[in-house]
C-alpha cells in the first residue's frame, strides 16, 4: 500500500477567513465566539437538589441499617462465647475449690477446709464485684454528656 502524503491547510486568505489564519481559532470558534447555553430553570435545579438529598438520606439510613446489622452480629457472637468463657471459668473454679478442699481436709478437717475455701472464693468475689462497679462508673463517666464534676453519682 502506498502511503498517502496529507494535505497541508490552505495558506491563503479565503472569503470564510478574512484574517488569513488558514482554518485555527486561536482559542475561539471560526464563526466567532460560541453561543451561551440557555439558563437552566429553578425549578430543575430545586428538584435536582432534592433528588439529591433524597439519595443522601437513603445512603445514610442504609450505611446506618448496615452497622446495626454488623453491630447486632458482633453482639450476639461476643455473648456466646463470653457464656462458653464464663461457663469453662465455673467450671474451673469448682475443680480448684474442690481440690482446695481436698488439700485442706486431711490437715484441718473436712468442715473447716469447706470454710475456708468458702470465704476464700467470698473474698475473691467481693474483690471482683468491687473492681467491676470501678469499671462501670468509668463507663458511666465516659458515656455521660456534660463530664464537669457537679457531684458523684456513686
Amino acid at each position: 500500500m502506498p502511503a498517502q502524503k496529507p494535505t497541508p491547510p490552505p495558506t491563503s486568505a479565503s472569503a470564510s477567513d478574512p484574517h488569513g489564519f488558514g482554518g485555527v481559532s486561536h482559542g475561539y470558534a471560526p464563526d466567532g465566539p460560541p453561543s451561551t447555553p440557555p439558563p437552566v430553570p429553578l425549578e430543575d435545579i430545586v428538584r435536582d437538589l432534592v433528588d439529591d438529598a433524597k439519595q443522601t438520606v437513603q445512603a445514610e439510613l442504609a450505611l446506618l441499617e448496615a452497622r446495626g446489622a454488623l453491630a447486632s452480629h458482633g453482639v450476639k457472637w461476643a455473648s456466646a462465647w463470653g457464656f462458653v468463657a464464663a461457663c469453662a471459668l465455673l467450671v474451673a473454679l469448682l475443680a480448684v475449690a474442690f481440690g482446695a478442699i481436698l488439700v485442706l481436709a486431711p490437715h484441718v478437717g473436712p468442715l473447716l477446709a469447706t470454710l475456708i475455701v468458702v470465704a476464700a472464693l467470698i473474698g475473691l468475689a467481693g474483690f471482683a464485684g468491687w473492681r467491676a462497679k470501678r469499671s462501670a462508673g468509668d463507663v458511666k463517666l465516659a458515656l455521660r454528656s456534660d463530664l464537669s464534676p457537679q457531684g458523684s453519682d456513686d
